[in-house]
């Protein structure tokens, strides 16, 4: 009886829907689709976590491995990480370091990571949300989380490179307050320095 009541209320809304859509034309159907789009984007947006993981953990090793991904599709000399799931991983552990995976019903859609670099700085490191979450406002909220965490631990300052083919994350890091400084590494994909000093 229950689930007839649920066919038939869901039979009602999609035929109430397809009246509205009738009425529109086509310009305006695919306004509206784009705004429905952008509302289940920014509803999953708001409904998602951040947790503090083990580096080392699939989640954390699933996201830093599409993070690599795609960025050997997007480098023009492609991408090559190394260690970087390895022992380099490590660095991201606390009592120096935290890496963060950012879940939306359990799945990682974004990751980001601190470490040590001296006794007051701090360096951010693999920064990454999935597209499907682009232009929902998670970096911003992923890069205050570790910037927070720095803090925490007692760091005064954070660093982070980029390479300069990554115009999104080179513009949200300048909206954040990162202005660009010289070279401090030997990152051989980084193009861009920038830093930031935190209370």
């Amino acid at each position: 009886m229950y689930t007839q009541r649920i066919g038939a209320l869901d039979a009602k809304s999609e035929a109430l829907a397809a009246r509205l859509l009738d009425e529109l034309n086509d310009r305006q159907r695919a306004e509206l689709s784009g705004a429905l789009a952008t509302a289940e984007r920014l509803l999953l947006a708001a409904t998602v976590t951040f947790t503090a993981v083990d580096p080392h953990s699939a989640e954390a090793q699933w996201a830093m491995g599409q993070y690599f991904t795609e960025l050997d599709q997007r480098f023009p000399t492609g991408f090559d990480p190394g260690d970087a799931l390895g022992d380099d991983a490590s660095a991201m552990q606390p009592p120096f370091g935290e890496f963060i995976v950012v879940r939306s019903d359990a799945k990682p859609v974004a990751c980001g990571g601190l470490q040590r670099i001296d006794a007051t700085t701090a360096e951010i490191k693999r920064m990454w949300v999935s597209p499907e979450f682009r232009g929902s406002g998670i970096g911003g909220r992923l890069l205050r989380q570790l910037e927070d965490r720095c803090v925490a631990i007692g760091y005064h300052r954070i660093v982070l490179d980029t390479n300069a083919t990554l115009l999104d994350a080179i513009a949200m890091y300048e909206r954040a307050g990162y202005t660009a400084i010289d070279r401090y590494n030997d990152n051989p994909y980084a193009e861009r320095w920038f830093a930031k000093p935190v209370a």
